[in-house]
């Protein structure tokens, strides 16, 4: 397996969606706590928009390979709820504020395999 690597997941909602998101939150919190044998979800969170409204989401999570962090976004039952107008999936070099670099700038990270 490759070495793991850092990605962000930015995702825009539909407008109009409030609802949808509210419905679907609990499950989409499952699946974000549960991750995947390949990826593992690091940090999550929803962005607002100027009133302060949930309007998407973003994520950091940790894979070997973009496919893997594409199978899990279209997963997650936001995706499945057709709650996303918009999906962006970018690998990340996470540095400041990285818990997991060590001193050489090398990532120390856990495994992703569970048992």
């Amino acid at each position: 397996m490759r070495e793991a690597m850092y990605f962000f997941v930015y995702a825009t909602d539909r407008p109009s969606v409030r609802a949808l998101r509210a419905q679907t939150k609990s499950r989409h919190s499952a699946h974000l706590d549960a991750g995947s044998t390949h990826v593992r979800v690091v940090q999550s969170g929803p962005w607002l928009d100027s009133s302060g409204a949930e309007a998407g989401s973003l994520l950091i999570v940790e894979a070997a390979e973009l496919r893997a962090v594409e199978a899990f976004v279209n997963a997650d039952p936001y995706a499945q709820a057709g709650l996303f107008e918009r999906i962006e999936i970018h690998p990340w070099l996470w540095r400041r504020g990285n818990p997991f670099l060590g001193r050489q700038g090398q990532t120390t990270s856990v495994p992703l395999a569970r048992s």
